[in-house]
């Protein structure tokens, strides 16, 4: 698999787990808990910003990627 097809995977799973996180903390009455998703759900998309910024300096290198 090409280096750009596994960040893209990684991306994609780090969007869903923000996603799923921030339900979770819609979803839970536990001050506690909703606090936790919370931050979880903003370092997963701090982390899919960087797959992202990642992904598109990858493109941009690779000539193959490139309009």
């Amino acid at each position: 698999m090409a280096t750009v097809n596994k960040i893209e995977e990684a991306l994609t799973s780090a969007q869903a787990l923000t996603t799923q996180l921030k339900t979770f903390s819609m979803d839970t009455n536990d001050q506690q808990a909703k606090q936790s998703f919370k931050q979880l759900a903003q370092t997963t998309e701090n982390i899919a910003q960087t797959l992202e910024s990642r992904l598109n300096f990858v493109k941009s290198e690779e000539p193959q990627y490139r309009e």
